[in-house]
C-alpha cells in the first residue's frame, strides 16, 4: 500500500513539474515491485496521479483564457486565428478531442502537459478530458511497469 500511495504522489508531482520524469521513478519502483498484478496496480496509481496533476494544468488554462493578459494576446490577429481554428476543430467533436488527448497521454507526442493546457484553453469537456487522460496514462505507465518487471524477472 505504501508503494501504491508513493507512486500516486510521485505521479501527481511529475504531472505538475515537467522536470520530474515519472519514467525514472518507474525504473526504481518497478524493480522493487514483484509480479504482474503489482505492476498493473502501480500503473493505475501512476495513471490516477498523472490525471490529477494534469487537471490542475487544464483548469489553470481554462480559467486563464479569460484573463486580461490572455485577452490581450488573443487580440493579435495571428494568435486569434490560430485559437479560433483549434476551437472550431475541437468543439462538437469529442471523439477528435479524445483521440488527440489519448495519443498525447499514452505516447507523449504531443507532450501531455501542452495538450492539457490546450484542452483547458479550448474548454474541452471534462467528461472527455479526465477519462481519456486517465486511460492513456494508465496504459503507458502500466506498460512501463510491466516492462521493468519482465526485464528483471
Amino acid at each position: 500500500m505504501i508503494l501504491w500511495l508513493t507512486t500516486f504522489a510521485v505521479s501527481v508531482a511529475s504531472a505538475l513539474l515537467p522536470f520530474l520524469p515519472m519514467e525514472a521513478y518507474i525504473l526504481g519502483a518497478g524493480a522493487a515491485s514483484a509480479g504482474v498484478p503489482t505492476a498493473i496496480s502501480l500503473g493505475v496509481a501512476a495513471g490516477l496521479g498523472a490525471t490529477v496533476g494534469k487537471i490542475v494544468w487544464y483548469e489553470a488554462a481554462r480559467r486563464g483564457v479569460d484573463s486580461k493578459w490572455a485577452q490581450k494576446k488573443l487580440s493579435s490577429p495571428k494568435v486569434k486565428a490560430g485559437y479560433e481554428k483549434w476551437v472550431a476543430r475541437m468543439q462538437g467533436r469529442p471523439w477528435y478531442s479524445a483521440a488527440l488527448m489519448f495519443i498525447a497521454a499514452s505516447v507523449g507526442i504531443p507532450p501531455l502537459l501542452v495538450m492539457a493546457a490546450v484542452g483547458g484553453l479550448l474548454k474541452m469537456p471534462m467528461w472527455v478530458f479526465i477519462p481519456t487522460v486517465f486511460l492513456g496514462r494508465t496504459v503507458r505507465f502500466t506498460a512501463l511497469f510491466l516492462g521493468v518487471d519482465f526485464a528483471i524477472h
